[in-house]
Formats: structure tokens, sequence, C-alpha cells
């Protein structure tokens, strides 16, 4: 019964939203068939490739259990479980022109060998059918991450890409992080030197093949990857932002800064506070009002783009294409990220909230090519090179939220994490 049970919970499940194409064939015109995984409108994808030598085929055992679980949210899985199907089929290394596919991309190839030896890179760069596959399903999608399987040699490379996802790997995996000595022709160089911002590394398995708890540790390595470039999860909570405040926008960045625009055309800046209070409903109904702030009495009513409550959740309250009152002398260039909280050392000891701010922060990042020495506390705002106040009485206004000690060490925190580039 019990497990008739389970078979039946089983079938009632529901499939993880999955499609198969067929990019290309073989040189014996077996097809090369990626399965997609997750949501096509993704704009991060994450290529997995089980095979490129027909006699290391371990990979596909993490491939197919890929398939089976749906990736974090905002990414998409592309899985080639054969690149190399005739190879897998005569289990040789080479394609069915006797070809070393991982020789055959174009960066820095070069003539190697002959059809008779075990490294012959081929007539030319990408003369066969399924590197060229992959070239072009690469150059199509544009893979943030590619992770290529082979065997013996049990690391993982550190290819040129970020090294900060390559580690990841190789720590949940449990295998090393070594550099190999470089190797003409492959797949990885060709995609680190071709689409910058994007990594491409080997995980090359132990011989024989995985145990069913290594396939498990391995597909964890690859969805843990694919977990930290995922994008934030922001909760849309606009405020009113109307052509009234707006209008007031242009007259408050005319007065500052000399611009006539409400609209915050370049981010530079990210700016960490605080709130000062317990809650985002009370940061909320602050920052709603459309009134003269309490400190300089101004229009329009001060406000910040994000908060990030106490439990994590991530608030945006106004387009990043607006300009916002949070920052003296940075409005004009910079992204304002509240916390809920009443000083710096609660926000930077709640490890929801400060997991959050980093995740959040990172993105940013990438998405605005804001360097990590531009990403300061609000009590940093004088020292920042993009600082501008045309009123003279406020050319010394800061405050006391987020201090140099505190902002040093969230910006060695935000150093872990993986390079802007990869979570843009």
């Amino acid at each position: 019964m019990l497990v008739g049970a389970a078979i039946a919970m089983t079938a009632l499940a529901p499939a993880v939203p999955a499609s198969t194409e067929t990019v290309g064939h073989s040189v014996q015109g077996r097809p090369i068939r990626p399965v997609r995984v997750g949501d096509p409108r993704a704009r991060r994808k994450v290529l997995v490739v089980g095979e490129i030598h027909g006699n290391e085929l371990a990979g596909r055992a993490v491939t197919r259990r890929l398939r089976r679980a749906p990736p974090p949210r905002g990414v998409e899985l592309w899985i080639v479980d054969d690149l190399n199907p005739d190879g897998a089929a005569a289990r040789t290394r080479q394609n069915a022109h006797g070809v070393d596919l991982n020789r055959n991309f174009p960066y820095r190839w070069r003539a190697m060998g002959s059809p008779s030896s075990t490294y012959y890179s081929g007539p030319r760069p990408l003369s066969e059918p399924e590197s060229a596959a992959a070239a072009g399903l690469i150059a199509r999608i544009k893979p943030r991450v590619t992770i290529w399987y082979h065997q013996h040699m049990r690391l993982v490379t550190k290819s040129g890409g970020d090294p900060k996802l390559e580690r990841l790997y190789a720590r949940r995996s449990g295998l090393p992080h070594r550099k190999l000595a470089f190797i003409p022709g492959t797949a990885t160089g060709w995609q680190n030197h071709s689409f910058p911002g994007s990594t491409a590394f080997v995980v090359e398995l132990p011989a024989g093949r995985l145990s069913a708890r290594g396939v498990r540790r391995h597909a964890g390595a690859v969805t843990a990857v694919a977990r930290a470039i995922a994008p934030p999860r922001v909760r849309q909570r606009p405020i009113p932002f109307g052509s009234k405040r707006k209008r007031e926008t242009v007259a408050y960045a005319r007065r500052h800064y000399g611009i006539d625009d409400w609209r915050l055309r370049q981010p530079r800046v990210i700016v960490e506070h605080y709130t000062a209070n317990d809650s985002f409903g009370a940061t909320y109904n602050t920052f709603a009002p459309d009134r003269p702030d309490s400190e300089l009495g101004e229009l329009p009513g001060v406000c910040s783009h994000y908060v990030i409550d106490r439990n994590g959740v991530v608030y945006q309250l106004v387009s990043t294409r607006i300009m916002c009152r949070h920052t003296v002398g940075l409005n004009w260039a910079a992204i304002g990220i509240e916390h809920v909280g009443r000083s710096d050392g609660q926000v930077m000891r709640n490890r929801r909230q400060r997991r959050s701010s980093l995740r959040l922060t990172r993105w940013l990042q990438g998405r605005y090519r804001i360097r990590t020495r531009n990403v300061i506390g609000h009590n940093e705002s004088l020292s920042s090179p993009y600082h501008r106040e045309r009123v003279r009485r406020l050319r010394h206004q800061t405050h006391g939220d987020f201090r140099g000690v505190t902002m040093r060490r969230y910006r060695r925190l935000l150093g872990g994490l993986p390079a802007p580039s990869s979570v843009r």
C-alpha cells in the first residue's frame, strides 16, 4: 500500500517545466538536443554539458538528475547530456572524424596531431558539427555560467571566469580548485575570452561511475552556483510619485545640483541607510506622503528606492529611473537602500537582513556597473567623488548611519559574493 501510494503521489507531482530542441547533429547524424528547464523568460542561463569526450560519461548522470528539479527563480538551465554522441556510442574520446572536440574551438586554436592521435584538433577551428553546434548555442543564449564535465582528474579548474563561482562549486562538490596548464582550442578558453562577464569551467570527475551520493552532490553544486547568480526577490510596493512630485524633484535638482530633470539617468553610487524605526509599515508611511521633510523642510518628500525589512524581505518603493531624496549631495547619482532597524550593528547582526542587503546591492552593482568602493554608508556621503551640493549651508550635511567602520566590513562581505558581472 505504501509503495503504491508513493507511486501515485509521484505520478501526481507537478512536472518540472522543460522543453527540448535540436541544435545540430553529429558526424553520423545523431541529434544534439539540449533540454531547457525553468522559466524561458529568465535572463540568466546556466549551460551544463554532460560529456564532450565519448569515454568520459559520468557527467551524464548529473545532467539527467538536473532535469528533475526546478532551478532557482530567475534562472533557466540548458542541459546537454551528450555533445559527442558518436564518441559516446563508440566509447572513444574523439568524434567520428577522430577529432578531440575540446581542441576544436577558436580561441588560440592551433593544428595538433593527426586523425589517428589522441588530441587531434581538426583541420580548422569549429570544423566539426558538434563543436559548431555548441558554439552556435552558446552565442545565441549567452549563458552566464557553463559547466563542462570531464574525467578523471578529480578537480574544478581555474578557467579564467569568476573564481567565486568556481570555488563555490568546488566547495559544494568536495573537489579541489586548481589551475591547469593552458590548452589551445578549448571550449572554456573560447567562452571566457569571447563573452566577458560569463564564466565557463571544467569539472573533472573521478574515474568510473558516480555513486548516487556523488550525483546528488554534484547536482547540488550546480544548483548552488545557479542560486548564487539568481536575481534577488523584490516585492513591488511603489509610493505615489506622480507629476506633482516629479515637478518638485526637478525644482529640487535644479536648486541643489544644477540639473533640470527628475530622472536618475546613470546611477553611480549605492547608499546604505537604516530607518531608525522598527517596521516596514512605519517606513512606508514615512516615505509615501509628499510633504516637506522634518529636517530641512523641503519638497519633494524624502524617499528610498528600496527597503529591506528585518525578516530579509526586499521592497522596491521607487523605480531606479527616478531621482529619490535620501542623501544630501548624492541624490542625482545614487540609489538609496534603507534597512529597517535602529543601528548599524542591529542590521549587520541580522543574518537574513544582511544577506538580502548584500545580494540586492551586488545585483545593483552588476546592473549599473557600480564599483564596490562606490557602495557607501550614509555617513560616508561627503567623501564620495560624486558628492555635489550647490546650497552652501548643506555642503557638509550628512548623517550618522552606516559609518565607515561598518561599511568597510560590508564591502569585504560584498567581495565574497560572485562578481557584479555574474549577477547583473
